[in-house]
């Protein structure tokens, strides 16, 4: 079984709901921190970290002046302009470029001089004395993180298979690439709701964009109850129900909890009424996910 946990919309509780379900998963997984423009999920988990590798893509770096004829078909073939021509020289942008490759094989003179753009690191270790931990962090100032996101999580899957463990995977938030990325290696997709008028339209759209893949969805709404928000809560559930979404928790609006979180500690680390109720969303989502496999 392979999860990710994602959200609309920065801010939802994403990443706090993961490591909650983690701590508590009663089987063994491995456990994916994909958010790699800001991975902190390790501010719960606390990991130990053993290895920790470079992510390159091979980019145009330079065009061979000597060789180019300035037929102009890698400007010609580029998609996002990040190969074009100057006065009577062929430049590329290494830092636009998307690493397709295709001006590298369009060329006949062979003119285009490929090398290395870091994109960011992955690392690994462990996490809960035994459980296998991924993270990937981009390179400050990168733009385009879903080439490091497709490596962190093929070692990830890689390595739950080997293992035959689930894989749980922390997502990036939004619904924008990165997000789809993540979701290309998940079974089920576990939507943490902000039941706020903006996290309610942005839960829509992550589920409108994720539902064409037809996995498995779960819905956990975090800091149900808001006094504030009611109707849109209650609009969330509605859309839940038309659509055939479990909710599968309602974590409620506490202060406890706002104060664990500011104090750099689990909700589930403070009080036992939390711990009960991640024991309970872990639970119904194993079952929930369990049953759609089968009948899927």
């Amino acid at each position: 079984m392979r999860i990710l946990f994602a959200s609309g919309k920065g801010g939802a509780g994403k990443t706090t709901v993961t490591a909650g379900l983690a701590a508590l998963w009663p089987r063994p997984f491995v456990l994916a921190d994909a958010d790699v423009e800001a991975p902190d999920l390790s501010i719960f988990v606390a990991p130990d970290f053993k290895d920790e590798r470079t992510v390159a893509l091979d980019v145009p770096v330079s065009v061979d002046s000597e060789r180019c004829n300035l037929c102009g078909e890698c400007i010609e073939l580029c998609q996002f302009n990040s190969i074009i021509r100057l006065g009577e020289r062929i430049v590329p942008f290494s830092k636009m470029c998307h690493a397709c490759g295709g001006c590298k094989e369009i060329c006949g003179p062979n003119a285009i001089v490929m090398g290395k753009r870091d994109v960011g690191t992955v690392k690994s270790g462990t996490a809960f004395t035994q459980t296998t931990y991924f993270e990937g962090r981009s390179r400050i100032g990168e733009a385009m993180t879903p080439p490091l996101i497709r490596d962190l999580l093929k070692e990830a899957d890689a390595t739950a298979k080997r293992l035959d463990q689930d894989l749980l995977i922390d997502s990036p938030p939004g619904v924008s690439c990165p997000v789809t990325t993540a979701a290309r290696f998940a079974d089920a997709i576990v939507l943490v709701a902000d039941p706020t008028p903006f996290g309610f339209h942005d839960f829509k759209l992550a589920f409108e964009g994720l539902s064409e893949r037809r996995q498995a969805f779960a819905v956990i709404i975090n800091r149900a109850g808001q006094p504030d928000s009611y109707e849109a809560e209650k609009a969330l559930v509605a859309f839940c129900e038309e659509k055939s979404l479990p909710i599968v928790a309602k974590l409620p609006f506490e202060r406890e909890a706002a104060a664990a979180y500011a104090h750099g500690k689990h909700p589930i680390e403070v009080s036992p009424a939390w711990r009960e109720r991640f024991e309970e969303a872990a639970r119904r989502l194993i079952d929930t996910f369990s049953k759609e496999a089968t009948h899927g």
